[in-house]
């Protein structure tokens, strides 16, 4: 009886430990990466065929408050992001910018909508999220626009369809920091990634637009995995153009 109680036990602990591990790597919890100056990148996780994978997004500290780019991939992680926020910098998030309408950039949008931040999207972006079902943007705009939150200045740049219809980048002038959500792809991968809405064909000449529009950047963030350096672009370019001469 005893040897069937031990036995019991130590199944109990192997599935509970199982349940931990799975939650663990369903709910990575978020990192907080120092870019330049104010910026920062945060990381956080989808899952990608069972595995969790790794989603840029960035956010700027300004004297008026915190401008958030994209939101978090794991609702989890939604809440925790506003908090290390409050406790890094001592100040709220004040506008919320999504780059396109997948889920990894819109998911937060209705619930920190919820929290008095302001929701901002292409009207593209919005349309995108209504037929797709994913987070809506309270306000949007129709054209590049310029924003100006307390002391820092940024605007967004259509560059033309690419990896979704409606992606769009993000460019902080007086820093030189381009934000490139999921059109720009990182130097740590030789994946062109999800295309399950792309135009590929555009976006090779997309990208060239934009390596000739940010020839100066210093920074470069793409919407997947590590390394901020200018490089991104062309590594974008080299990715595109290899796939299409793949399928030629």
């Amino acid at each position: 009886m005893k040897q069937f109680k031990s036995a019991c036990l130590l199944l109990l602990f192997f599935v509970m430990g199982s349940q931990l591990t799975f939650a663990q790597a369903n709910h990575t919890p978020l990192t907080i990466r120092h870019l330049y100056g104010k910026f920062y990148v945060y990381i956080t996780y989808g899952n990608v065929d069972g595995l969790p994978y790794p989603a840029n997004g960035m956010y700027v500290v300004t004297n008026k408050g915190v401008v958030l780019l994209d939101t978090p991939w794991d609702t989890t992680q939604l809440q925790p992001l506003l908090d290390s926020i409050q406790q890094r910098h001592h100040q709220n998030v004040v506008l919320c910018l999504a780059t396109h309408f997948h889920a990894d950039r819109t998911i937060g949008l209705p619930y920190y909508a919820t929290k008095g931040i302001a929701t901002y999207s292409s009207k593209a972006t919005q349309d995108l999220c209504i037929t797709h079902k994913e987070g809506i943007a309270k306000y949007v705009f129709t054209k590049d626009t310029v924003f100006n939150i307390g002391n820092v200045q940024f605007q967004t740049y259509y560059p033309g369809e690419g990896h979704s219809s409606d992606n769009i980048l993000v460019w902080f002038p007086a820093n030189k920091i381009l934000y490139g959500g999921c059109f720009i792809k990182s130097t740590a991968t030789n994946n062109i990634g999800n295309l399950s809405d792309a135009n590929v064909v555009a976006w090779r000449i997309a990208i060239q637009k934009t390596i000739q529009q940010f020839s100066q950047a210093a920074y470069v963030i793409a919407g997947h995995l590590d390394g901020y350096s200018v490089n991104n672009l062309a590594h974008t370019a080299h990715l595109v153009n290899a796939y299409l001469k793949n399928k030629e």
